[in-house]
Formats: C-alpha cells, sequence, structure tokens
C-alpha cells in the first residue's frame, strides 16, 4: 500500500504543482479562501497547520530543520493559523514552532492558537487556579507574540475554573480570543451545554469526511450562537489515508479543485459553513504545500458533499486512528514483584500527576483530585482504568519503569516518573 509521500510523488501533474508549491500559488494568482472569526469579523484562511502528531513527535528530536520549512511553507502560502499546545510533544512543539518564528522573523504573521490544561488530560476533575496560570505564562513565553490570538481549554478539563481565568486574561487584553475543545464524543453533549452558557469565541472539534457526528448538532449551534470552528483531525489521523490505500483520486475531484487526497479530505470539512479554519498537523513541507492547496480554487457544494461522503464510506473501514495499540485482552494477575515497579508518582507536561500503590495483587491509579481506583492489568506493561483511559508503562533497556502514556480514543499523553 502506496503512503502519502509515494503517491504525491505519482501525482505531480500541472494543477497540483501549484498545490505543492506556495509561490508557484502566487505567481497564478491564487487568492486562498478565508472565513470570518463571528466575534470579531477577522478572516483567517481555512487552512492552518496542527502540532499535536508528527510535527509534536520531530519538535522532540534535535533537528528541527523540517519544522522550520514547515512554518516557513505555510507563511509563504498565504496561511496563518498554527495550532499548539503545552501538552504536544511534551511542550516541545509549542517551544520549537515560537523559536522557529522568531528565527525566521514570522512571529506576528501567524495567528497563535494554543491551549491550558492544568486538570486530567482527557477532561473532567479539577485544575488548580494557579497551575494554569503558570502554564499560560509559561506559553506567552514559548510563543512571543502580544497579545497571543486564541487560547482554548484543552478537552473540556474543569471548564469554569479555567475558562475563568481566560476570560480574565481577554478583559486584561492578554488573549484576543478564547475557547474550548472535545475530541471526544462522549463530550459533546457537555460541549453544547458549554457553548450556549458561555461568551465562547471558538471552539476546536475533530471533524473528517468519514466522521461527521458534529455535523448533527455541534456545527449547526456553532453558527447559531456565533463561535468560529477549528477543525482537528481531518485525515482521522492515519485513518483515512489507510481507508484510501493506492486508489486514485476520482476524475469528479476536479469539479471542486482538489488534486489530491489530502485537498479532497480538507475541501469536504472546510466546505461546512461553520467551519473557520482546518488544522491538519504535519511535519513536511511538501505536505504543508499540498494541504494549503486546499485553501484555493472551489470547494463542494451540498451535492457534491453528500457524494464524496457515499464515496467514503464505501470504502473499506480501517482500524481506529491513532499509533497502533495493543488489544486489551483479558485481565490477567501479575505478580507483586512486577506491580511493585509502578509504585510511584509520574507527571504529565501541563502538571496532571498520577499516583500509583499496589493494594493487594491489584495497582491502584489516583490522577490529580481524583478518587483511587484499582486498575485491571491487561498484561505486563499495560492497565485499564474503569473510569476510560488505558495506561502503558515505559521501561528502559535496563528495566526501569521512565514513565508512562495516558491513552484515550486517539490521544496519547506521554508522563515522566518523578518519584
Amino acid at each position: 500500500m502506496i503512503n502519502r509521500r509515494e503517491w504525491l510523488g505519482l501525482s505531480v501533474t500541472a494543477g497540483a504543482a501549484l498545490a505543492l508549491n506556495p509561490r508557484l500559488l502566487w505567481a497564478a494568482g491564487q487568492q486562498l479562501i478565508t472565513r470570518a472569526i463571528p466575534s470579531t469579523g477577522q478572516r483567517l484562511p481555512i487552512v492552518g497547520l496542527g502540532s499535536s502528531a508528527t510535527f509534536g513527535q520531530a519538535a522532540r528530536g534535535e533537528d528541527v530543520t523540517a519544522l522550520r520549512d514547515v512554518l516557513r511553507t505555510m507563511v509563504e502560502a498565504g496561511g496563518t493559523v498554527f495550532d499548539t499546545a503545552p501538552s504536544y510533544g511534551g511542550g516541545a512543539s509549542e517551544e520549537v514552532a515560537g523559536r522557529l518564528a522568531r528565527e525566521l522573523g514570522m512571529t506576528d504573521r501567524i495567528f497563535w492558537a494554543t491551549k491550558v490544561n492544568a486538570g486530567p488530560p482527557m477532561g473532567g476533575g479539577t485544575a488548580d487556579p494557579a497551575a494554569a496560570r503558570a502554564q499560560i505564562e509559561t506559553s506567552f513565553q514559548r510563543i512571543g507574540k502580544r497579545p497571543v490570538d486564541l487560547i482554548q481549554v484543552h478537552n473540556m478539563s474543569n471548564v469554569p475554573t479555567q475558562l475563568g481565568i481566560l476570560k480574565e486574561m481577554k478583559k486584561e487584553g492578554r488573549v484576543r480570543y478564547i475557547g474550548v475543545t472535545s475530541t471526544v464524543e462522549q463530550q459533546y453533549g457537555e460541549l453544547e451545554a458549554v457553548m450556549r452558557s458561555e461568551p465562547l469565541d471558538f471552539i476546536g472539534i475533530d471533524y473528517a469526511v468519514d466522521n461527521r457526528e458534529v455535523e448533527q448538532r455541534i456545527l449547526p449551534l456553532a453558527q447559531e450562537r456565533g463561535i468560529a470552528v477549528m477543525v482537528y483531525m481531518p485525515f482521522g489521523r492515519r485513518r483515512l489515508w489507510n481507508r484510501i490505500g493506492d486508489r486514485a483520486l476520482p476524475e469528479w475531484a476536479k469539479e471542486f479543485d482538489a488534486q489530491s487526497w489530502a485537498q479532497f479530505m480538507i475541501k469536504y470539512v472546510a466546505s461546512h459553513p461553520a467551519v473557520t479554519v482546518v488544522t491538519p498537523a504535519t511535519s513536511k513541507s511538501r505536505n504543508m504545500a499540498d494541504n494549503m492547496g486546499a485553501a484555493v480554487g472551489r470547494l463542494p457544494d451540498e451535492a457534491m458533499r453528500k457524494r464524496m461522503a457515499q464515496f467514503v464510506d464505501a470504502l473499506p473501514a480501517a482500524p481506529v486512528a491513532g499509533p497502533p495499540q495493543a488489544p486489551q485482552g483479558p485481565a490477567v494477575v501479575l505478580p507483586a514483584a512486577i506491580l511493585d515497579r509502578y509504585v510511584g508518582e509520574y507527571k504529565t507536561a501541563s502538571g496532571f500527576t498520577l499516583k500509583f500503590r499496589r493494594v493487594g495483587e491489584a495497582l491502584h491509579a489516583q490522577p490529580t483530585n481524583m478518587q483511587e481506583a484499582p486498575l485491571v492489568a491487561r498484561s505486563e506493561t499495560r492497565f485499564s482504568d474503569p473510569r476510560g483511559p488505558t495506561i502503558e508503562f515505559q521501561l528502559d533497556g535496563a528495566g526501569t519503569v521512565t514513565g508512562l502514556i495516558l491513552e484515550q480514543g486517539s490521544q496519547r499523553t506521554p508522563a515522566a516518573r518523578i518519584r
């Protein structure tokens, strides 16, 4: 099965070449499609850059040359929106992007969107206001733009406390726009309630041609309430690429000026009138230029959107998005010596902590400001929490436990062992 890079290598026609070279977009006189932020009327290009997946992984490496090229490509093509978070890449996405933008002299040309979450990574629980404020101050320092364009409460985590802080900062002029994000369908009811009751400028949601649940209630409500919509994961992480495989782009994609599968997927999402900007993540400038090609030309109308959805729905199913994960499997019983090596405290980049202790033949977990609960062992290193998350402990070559990965849906949050 070919991957995106191979497909691009096979499909650089004259039309596709425009999408793969931002300077050619200018030379051809192409204007980027923009959408207005309802609360102010400020217009944003409909395609930006996310940093939760491959960008975040690359940001943790020593050589970030490729990321410099990605940022330059987006801005030179006319893009402005860069979405990040303190938890992406363990903080590296935010820090590296801010530094690279300063080196490129592009800090003030970027619309910076970051997040705050000093509570549980996947929402719920409580957040320490002091920790939330400290996290935001760190973001200000990393980004280096005053005011920061947008800060959202990440994953609906303790919205009353953290959105309250953001409302204060907006009033003080330190942040221009505020909002909340959710990429978990189980949180949509809570998201709707916040959209109805709070003065939000933005929401951030997951949306793709094969993940259309938000079309039912969330997107219409955003239109009704005048809330801008930032879309994450228009490719379903890897899911849509796996479903497409080596299939050729349909000829009828030319009817809305899609020159690649990436543009097909982005244009579907961007064509919904409630959507303000789409932020696919990438660590390759070639892919960034391809993505920006979705912001030129025509967008599909309602009849074409239905055709696109039907086409994708007929494709073979793919595994759930995200890095390959071991199956849950049946519960297993582990000896006390194995459980004891996980006992201790672990901390994420956002300051969220998890404490573990052994009680008899079970390992118990206590996240910050939450009740302790017994875990179910699925393998020697993998445990499930009855509240939803899965925990995968990380060991080095000597068998020493160095940290863990907290998984829920497609989200993976690392935590380092601190004691």
